[in-house]
């Protein structure tokens, strides 16, 4: 009993630490590294680990400890966040990293627990479940596992208001002159393209039991398929996609990267410094003419809008006079020209400011507001401190500067701006809600996504782009990202990226809105497709496995 107690916990000992290794190496596969075969190959050891579990504790157990590696690699980019405050110490940004991790790691290990007790169930109610080998049947545990992780990684992105960042789709994101796999984003969805990485990852561990176990004859076949799949996949992710020619639209534009640092963005001295290094970023270059101009997120510190307080104008940069303000952004703008910008709006009630929504605010060349649209995913802890009464007096803050909590938005919204286009906006990881970015009532002909990724160190503002192009193919929709710090983009439709500027330079990009697709199948229907895929997967597994064990 000793003995067999010590061996099953050295075999614990060995799944917790393998589980850890195998989630750290899948978040390889994510930007800024973009090494996808690890991810395949660390997915390959979860699947492997879990359908030789022999109870669904175990089962939940490696998921759990494989998301704790996972996440705690992926998200490493939140530390850097408490380096540009000072209200909290730095090291907490670690502990914060891997508390998050501590949860998120639960999204995983539901998927491995609920693979294993599917296939376990089905085989048992048909008297064939053999303990000799693995409890989940070889050659369906990866296509429910498939389904299952389409189910809690859909249920991530929205339960308790949702953490989207880094779904395992994203890793089929190509370079920026290639679509990779994501093509199949506008039929498939985000959801079950993370489904078909989890379902590759399984073919390659089925793969690899042949070639360690099989005949000479099935050792040879596996190799042969796998050396002909990674050559195909390879050459699908990294062949650029030279069918897809640029197509120019109508609309002109200017979209402007300041690259204003985070460590001095919210110092009230250099505001008008600020301002001025975006104004001249903006200039016209040639003849006036009609276009739209892109400013990102946290960059303008002006009060745009009337009616507030007194003493918050004195904070702005121009006069302390909001229709002053607007007007010298119209005239920087120039003629028949609109301008969306990051702005903060503040609530009153009773005369007194009682929370802000981090907005974006469209301004005419004549410096009228013709709209405002306000974040609807914010981020707590950083736009707001969730439990507020319990968590302040234990000494933690908000990351973001001042004490007013942000009030969250309607959701998507389509403007109409005339000869401007219809703009859809997405405010910074907004823009990560597979099929929350676009008003389902009046589809947009563009998405503006400003942003502030300058909290991001260098891991964070790679994976938010690459998800925003993966927004893009999913809605046939061009994406316009203007960000402080970078990386600062124009996508097309295809998910191409067109033209960028890179993280810490300051510059700007002119040209023609890309246009819009059609609306895809994705458009159309949304998360509904990636949920009946996974319902089709686990019917037909169930199905199988009924036909095969009789």
């Amino acid at each position: 009993m000793i003995r067999s107690r010590q061996a099953a916990e050295a075999v614990f000992r060995y799944r917790r630490s393998g589980a850890i290794v195998a989630g750290a190496l899948t978040a390889c596969g994510f930007q800024p590294l973009a090494l996808w075969p690890l991810a395949l190959l660390g997915l390959a050891w979860l699947a492997e680990a879990a359908a030789r579990s022999r109870s669904i504790g175990s089962a939940f157990a490696v998921g759990w400890f494989f998301g704790l590696g996972h996440f705690t690699i992926g998200n490493n980019w939140i530390a850097t966040a408490f380096t540009y405050q000072a209200e909290m110490p730095q090291w907490l940004g670690s502990i914060a990293v891997i508390l998050l991790s501590l949860y998120l790691a639960i999204f995983p290990a539901l998927a491995t627990a609920a693979a294993w007790a599917f296939v376990r169930y089905l085989r048992a109610r048909r008297g064939s479940d053999d303990e000799r080998t693995e409890p989940a049947a070889l050659p369906y545990f990866g296509l429910v596992f498939a389904a299952c992780w389409i189910v809690t990684e859909w249920t991530r992105a929205w339960l308790f208001t949702g953490f989207a960042w880094n779904p395992l789709a994203v890793m089929l994101v190509g370079p920026y002159d290639s679509q990779g796999l994501a093509l199949l984003a506008p039929w498939l969805g985000t959801y079950a393209l993370s489904g078909l990485v989890v379902g590759l990852a399984c073919l390659l561990r089925r793969a690899m039991h042949f070639l360690i176990g099989g005949s000479a004859r099935e050792r040879l076949a596996a190799g042969l398929s796998l050396a002909v799949a990674a050559g195909a996949l390879g050459t699908v992710m990294l062949a650029p996609a030279a069918y897809l020619a640029p197509r120019e639209g109508a609309i002109r534009f200017t979209l402007i990267q300041p690259d204003l640092r985070q460590e001095t963005l919210d110092d009230p001295r250099n505001f008008e410094r600020h301002f001025i290094k975006m104004a001249r970023l903006t200039v016209q270059k040639d003849r006036a003419d009609r276009r739209v101009v892109f400013w990102p997120e946290s960059g303008l510190a002006d009060y745009l809008r009337d009616g507030y307080p007194p003493f918050l104008y004195r904070l702005m940069t121009y006069d302390a006079d909001p229709v002053a303000a607007r007007e010298r952004i119209g005239r920087v703008i120039g003629p028949y020209s609109l301008l969306l910008t990051g702005a903060v709006d503040i609530v009153i009630k009773d005369g007194e400011d009682i929370a802000a929504r981090n907005s974006v605010t469209a301004i005419d060349w004549r410096g009228s507001i013709l709209a405002g649209y306000s974040k609807a995913h914010l981020v707590p802890f950083g736009e707001y401190l969730p439990l507020r009464y319990l968590l302040e007096p234990l000494g933690l803050t908000r990351l973001v500067a001042g004490t007013l909590d942000f009030w969250p938005g309607p959701g998507p919204r389509t403007y109409n701006f005339g000869a401007w286009g219809k703009a859809g906006i997405q405010i910074c990881y907004e823009i990560v809600f597979s099929g929350e970015v676009v008003d389902p009532a009046s589809r947009p002909d563009y998405i503006f996504n400003p942003s502030n990724d300058g909290w991001f160190g260098a891991w964070g503002p790679p994976q938010h782009l690459a998800q925003a192009r993966l927004r893009a193919i999913e809605e046939g929709l061009p994406i316009l990202r203007s960000t402080t710090t970078g990386i600062s983009a124009v996508i097309d439709a295809d998910g191409i990226v067109r033209g960028y500027i890179p993280r810490h330079t300051a510059n700007r990009i002119d040209g023609k809105i890309p246009p819009a697709h059609p609306p895809t199948p994705f458009a159309r229907f949304g998360n509904l497709i990636p949920l009946l895929i996974a319902a089709a997967l686990l019917l037909g597994c169930a199905v199988a496995l009924r036909r095969a064990t009789r």
